[in-house]
């Protein structure tokens, strides 16, 4: 399980199209589940940072991620 928020410049898309900003987002979830229904997979990678070391990777389009609630800052 891993939760965790989202960050500034989250968006809503409808149709494929932004719809609008959303507020920031608590999201618990599993990463077996996430990856479960994995839709599509983006061809340009970024570099993430953590207090583990660095990862390079994908953006993912995952059929379902569990948010829980709305950030209060």
């Amino acid at each position: 399980m891993i939760t965790g928020m989202t960050r500034d410049g989250t968006f809503l898309i409808e149709d494929g199209r932004v719809s609008g900003p959303v507020r920031n987002l608590r999201f618990t979830t599993s990463y077996l589940e996430a990856l479960n229904d994995v839709r599509g997979v983006g061809k340009d990678t970024a570099l993430g940072r953590t207090s583990l070391g660095a990862t390079c990777v994908p953006a993912l389009h995952l059929g379902s991620f569990n948010f829980t609630g709305v950030t209060e800052f």
